[in-house]
């Protein structure tokens, strides 16, 4: 079985002074948690020249798939020859996928320099700054200099008080809206609805795709109110998948398209990326080619992805009870009348009882890991939730658990991995390390330790 090791720890170019910025980073993280304010970072980045304001943006919100949106829309508008950032999170395998520009990650010099400099800044003017909010100004900083034309945005949590909600973006999306952080956005679908909208702007235009008929009501009230331009997915365009993917609305119909992306579901997120495209191509043309390209060459790992084969396994990022839900209608085609392990953790404010109950009549056996100590959930305590439906073990390092299963399982079973974005990013490093590569988004070989 080939060791698991961390790519960021063994690429050359990692340095003593990267690592010791990282660490003071997520050391930062662990002292302040989350607050929600705008004003620490319009103090921030109005002290450091206003950044966010030297390139267009489209700003992403939702509940699940706008990860996925914001790299389609990054890989289309990167084929039409624009020079575009892309700022999401979290990472899975390395801190530099947070924010890129084109094909490149952010490179480990820059995480220190600019970390360095948003810091040493801070306390001369009074401020101080959560790691969500340092580490976007960061990637604004970034963007500015690199001279993006466009920089899509991913929020980070909710969106009215999200520190990403400094931008006065070209078009706001909003995927979808189901149940998640309730601790911070509420209990109830409309709470969470209205903080997601929150980054609606005034005469801006909104695009929304597939939510309830009273998700959908709400939004559009919130959009009147700001006189911001509507776009809605079932009403302004459309998608079918037959005979072929096709995409309607806004004077256009495309047909036949390609997805790099697996699952039915990601076609409605494509088709929320392609009217957010078509909003921006006044000020962006765009072309039908760069548009399917893009579609067609999206990378955006780690979700519903094939990673392994004998066994078969599958890597997806559900992290709610949504997600799971999705995931599960989604698997049947892949597993076929095989046997389904899973390899499951889950962090402990997560609602995870529902996705127990939804992958537990389904699985074979469960092997229950730690994700993110000490903030994930007890694998002890996801072990009894499991072992009402199969059997049950604990292997409380996530690595030692991937290798356990994979040496146990015969060829013709199939194992999922999923739970959490923090596992995935985890496991990661391992089927890198087969693959000979580095980075999650870099197709050079390299020749890893042992």
């Amino acid at each position: 079985m080939v060791a698991l090791i961390n790519p960021e720890d063994s690429m050359p170019i990692t340095s003593r002074e990267y690592a010791e910025v990282l660490a003071s980073l997520y050391a930062l993280e662990a002292a302040k948690g989350m607050d929600f304010k705008l004003e620490r970072v319009s103090l921030a980045l109005r002290n450091l020249g206003n950044p966010h304001h030297r390139f267009a943006s489209v700003h992403i919100g939702g509940t699940n798939g706008k990860g996925s949106v914001a790299a389609m829309l990054h890989a289309m508008f990167s084929a039409a020859g624009y020079r575009v950032g892309l700022y999401t999170s979290p990472h899975l395998v390395s801190f530099t996928e947070r924010i890129r520009v084109g094909s490149a990650c952010i490179s480990q010099q820059q995480v220190v320099d600019l970390a360095r400099e948003v810091r040493a800044a801070g306390p001369v003017c009074g401020i101080d700054l959560t790691f969500f909010e340092l580490i976007t100004v960061m990637a604004f900083l970034h963007f500015a200099r690199q001279q993006v034309d466009l920089a899509v945005v991913e929020v980070g949590l909710g969106g009215r008080l999200d520190a990403t909600n400094v931008l006065d973006p070209e078009v706001a999306v909003i995927t979808s809206i189901g149940l998640d952080h309730e601790e911070f956005l509420g209990s109830t679908i409309e709470s969470v609805a209205r903080e997601k909208a929150g980054i609606v702007k005034p005469a801006r235009p909104v695009v929304v795709g597939y939510v309830s008929e009273d998700v959908e009501a709400l939004f559009a009230a919130i959009a009147a109110e700001r006189a911001a331009p509507l776009c809605q997915a079932g009403r302004h365009f459309s998608i079918a998948h037959s005979p072929s993917f096709r995409f309607t609305g806004m004077g256009v119909e495309l047909e036949d398209l390609s997805i790099g992306l697996r699952g039915s579901y990601q076609k409605r997120n494509a088709g929320t990326a392609i009217a957010t495209a078509l909003h921006l191509r006044t000020k962006f043309p765009i072309s039908e080619d760069a548009l399917r390209r893009g579609l067609a060459e999206v990378c955006w790992p780690g979700r519903l992805e094939i990673a392994g084969a004998q066994p078969t396994v599958i890597l997806d990022g559900a992290h709610n009870a949504d997600g799971i839900r999705t995931l599960r209608r989604e698997i049947s085609d892949i597993v076929g009348g095989r046997d389904l392990h899973l390899l499951f953790g889950v962090m402990r404010d997560k609602h995870w009882h529902p996705m127990v109950e939804t992958l537990g009549p389904i699985i074979a056996s469960a092997t229950l890991t730690s994700v993110l100590p000490p903030r994930g959930e007890s694998p002890a305590v996801l072990a009894g939730a499991f072992a009402p439906y199969c059997p049950v073990r604990v292997v409380p390092k996530s690595f030692d658990a991937l290798e356990t299963v994979l040496r146990e399982l015969p060829d013709a079973a199939v194992l999922l991995v999923t739970g959490s974005l923090f596992l995935i990013g985890a496991v990661y490093p391992w089927f890198l390390q087969r693959r000979g590569q580095y980075s999650l988004f870099s197709p050079q070989p390299a020749s890893l330790p042992a």
